[in-house]
């Protein structure tokens, strides 16, 4: 039989940037029986869903909730908005925008793939000039969207997004703006409404802290009328079907009954705490480990310091270190799992997760393994990140109401 728990004594330390670490609290919420989703108590529960998952994207406009990966809200967004051949704009900021830029590609989308050049585009946010310049020069409004990822969860780059917005309206643009923020949301500020955001795709495996087979999109009115004259194929995706049954709380299909309690829970966790009180602990978590990798002498992944991403930190290796092997010594010495680098990033840095289901202690403790594990790995460091950290921590404690 397979082994899935395999680890040594103790808690394992799954520091990824998602999926995070699931609290105990949403995982007994999980597990109570499941209901039928055609019976009154569903309907209850999908209404009050829908209701206060408004309030994490910051909008009052509807989210459609989706038994599926954030992949699949990729798709959903594409396949409601777009028709064979059309063209969007896409912004090259990482691994995770070019596989949306695949994704483009295979749905019969022309995607136009604007960025910085080389591995060192890589370790910027979007170029808001950029694309105000180029849909300036797009007069007969070809492109029918601007495709942006907010938080890049392979390279920690926080995109400002109100910056894109301003620059479609500068350039007097129709195009509708579509943001993936799977690993943003409830982790770093985001506003659906207030940025002028069309569709927003997010997922469950991050800030929201469930496992993952949640995914969402956001809409707008605008939106909403596009998605009537869209031409691509599309029904398990198909907008209309679920915006009519959501009305009393149910799905056109199956929903995923459990992870919606989950969901609920989850819910209730972050709108217990405050949405500000949330943003404001991943910042401060993010800037403790930032510290930590100043003292260590090493390079953050990030070189933009007003787009750092509080969900996660990019921790460049010096020149001649295989970021994997640093990470294969930390995980089998350790027990602490990290991300690794993708796309062009591979081998070059690796990822700490500071989101979630986390506090000083497991970020302290996690900072330990990476400093032991460098040193094992022969990566000469400056001084002690986890002195750095404590340091910024006690200095910076939490205020009255965060956890």
């Amino acid at each position: 039989m397979l082994k899935l728990n395999f680890h040594p004594s103790g808690r394992h330390f799954l520091q990824i940037p998602g999926p995070s670490p699931v609290p105990d609290r949403i995982l007994r919420a999980m597990s109570l029986p499941t209901i039928d989703h055609r019976g009154p108590e569903f309907g209850a529960l999908g209404l009050e869903l829908l209701s206060k998952i408004q309030k994490i994207f910051k909008t009052e406009n509807p989210v459609i909730i989706y038994p599926a990966s954030g992949t699949g809200a990729w798709e959903a967004a594409l396949a409601n908005t777009m028709s064979p051949g059309d063209k969007v704009l896409m912004f090259e900021t990482g691994h995770f925008a070019t596989l949306w830029h695949k994704m483009a590609l295979r749905l019969d989308i022309q995607p136009e793939f604007l960025g910085l050049p080389g591995y060192e585009g890589w370790r910027h946010g979007v170029q808001a000039d950029m694309i105000e310049a180029r849909l300036k020069e797009d007069t007969n409004h070809e492109l029918k969207a601007v495709c942006i990822v907010h938080n890049e969860t392979s390279t920690g780059v926080t995109s400002d997004i109100a910056a894109v917005r301003k620059a479609i309206d500068a350039a007097g643009h129709p195009a509708l703006l579509i943001v993936d923020t799977i690993s943003g949301l409830a982790s770093a500020d985001y506003r659906h409404d207030e940025w002028g955001v069309d569709v927003t795709v997010s997922g469950s495996q991050k800030g929201l802290m469930l496992p993952p087979g949640i995914s969402f999109n956001a809409l707008s009115p605008k939106a909403i009328e596009v998605s009537k004259q869209a031409k691509l194929p599309k029904s398990f995706w198909a907008w209309d079907e679920i915006l009519e049954a959501n009305k009393n709380g149910y799905w056109p299909y199956t929903p995923s009954t459990n992870l919606l309690y989950g969901l609920n829970e989850a819910l209730d966790m972050l709108l217990d705490e405050g949405m500000d009180n949330v943003l404001a602990r991943h910042q401060r978590w993010a800037a403790g480990v930032r510290a930590a990798v100043a003292a260590w002498g090493l390079e953050i992944q990030c070189l933009d310091p007003l787009v750092y991403s509080p969900v996660l930190t990019g921790v460049v290796m010096p020149e001649g270190v295989d970021a994997d092997a640093v990470r294969k010594i930390i995980y089998e010495r350790f027990d602490l799992s990290l991300g690794m680098g993708l796309g062009k990033a591979k081998g070059k840095m690796f990822r700490i997760g500071h989101l979630g289901d986390c506090n000083d202690l497991t970020l302290i403790a996690t900072l330990g393994g990476c400093e032991a594990g460098m040193k094992l790995s022969g990566v000469n460091l400056k001084g002690s990140g986890v002195t750095a950290a404590l340091d910024y921590f006690a200095a910076n404690p939490l205020n009255a109401g965060e956890r």
